[in-house]
């Protein structure tokens, strides 16, 4: 495909450090104005594609080209039209937020003047207006991340890298920085996201690329990757962990499927292809049955059970709640 139909192209890269290989040909195609979540297990290759494709590190085989420009020839011209955000913050926590940005745009060769207007500019967008004249130090975890967000976006970039934007944040810091990156994508730029918090691809993401040892092994919209397991399914709460066999039993039968049981949680989970039909019949034959249901859901499989079932391998996310 031509270059100008999307704003990041990798094909086959590689990079190995001695004997170890971190890509193993990764493939990856981004469209213009989409964002794109590359999710993987720690050690994936995440960040070291994210550091091939915004020209801070080499590649050892295959192409690249982000916003039409090979990044092995034309590094230059990549760095002109992209803004990388880190896992950490590179701010100076002495320094208020205005004059943070203010130095920030000085680096990207703006004039005083023009820089701080952007400044000024930067910080009205991303909701940061009322405390730019106060030191980071002050600020909450979503509010540095917002300025940090707002630092990448200093000239205004075609493509953003974000490289696990929200580690280490609350609820409310994540929910501030997404609503900066859906602002930063009506705008037009296209955004590459990494992360292992899947609930965060699934809001923010047009297409997702799961990563294991260096390569894609899936590819597609959060729909598209949910389908793969098989549509709707229906999770039942017991309020007897001793009827579990016999739920399962029931369950087993409707959904045509073998189901997963949860003894700790008492949570019997299995595939459906009707959803309304399954769901009707599976309340009858446990009713028949004595078994006392305390909850019952009809969901979407989510995409912690996407990764689980192609990683083998739980999110940090689901980690941290199993903690």
């Amino acid at each position: 495909m031509a270059a100008g139909e999307h704003a990041i192209i990798a094909a086959g890269l590689r990079k190995r450090y001695g004997d170890r290989t971190v890509l193993d040909g990764f493939d990856l195609r981004v469209p213009p104005g989409a964002v794109c979540g590359l999710l993987g297990p720690n050690g994936a290759g995440k960040t070291t594609a994210v550091r091939i494709l915004s020209t801070l590190l080499r590649f050892d085989e295959g192409r690249a080209e982000v916003a039409g420009f090979d990044v092995a020839r034309r590094p230059d011209q990549v760095r002109h039209r992209i803004g990388l955000v880190g896992q950490h913050a590179a701010l100076d926590e002495v320094l208020s937020g205005h004059q943070n940005l203010v130095i920030f745009g000085r680096l990207c060769h703006l004039g005083a003047k023009r820089a701080r207007r952007r400044a000024t500019e930067l910080l009205e967008r991303f909701g940061l207006a009322d405390t730019g004249d106060k030191p980071v130090k002050a600020y909450s975890g979503g509010m540095r991340r917002r300025l940090d967000l707002a630092a990448g976006m200093i000239l205004t970039p075609s493509v953003l890298f974000l490289d696990e934007p929200t580690t280490g944040l609350d609820p409310r810091g994540r929910n501030e920085v997404w609503e900066s990156v859906r602002e930063l994508v009506r705008s037009g730029t296209t955004v590459l996201l990494t992360t292992q918090y899947l609930d965060e691809a699934d809001q923010l993401a047009d297409q997702i690329s799961v990563l294991d040892s260096g390569r894609v092994i899936a590819a597609g919209s959060p729909d598209e990757l949910k389908s793969r397991l098989g549509g709707d399914r229906i999770d039942l709460v017991l309020h007897d962990a001793g009827d579990l066999a016999v739920a399962a039993a029931r369950l087993r039968l409707v959904a045509g499927a073998e189901p997963e049981v949860d003894p700790d949680r008492r949570r019997v989970s299995a595939p459906v292809g009707d959803r309304v039909g399954a769901l009707t019949e599976v309340l009858r034959a446990l009713d028949a049955g004595g078994v006392s249901v305390a909850d019952v859901a009809l969901r979407r499989p989510t995409l912690d059970e996407v990764f689980l079932h192609l990683t083998g391998r739980h999110s940090r996310a689901a980690e941290e709640v199993s903690a």
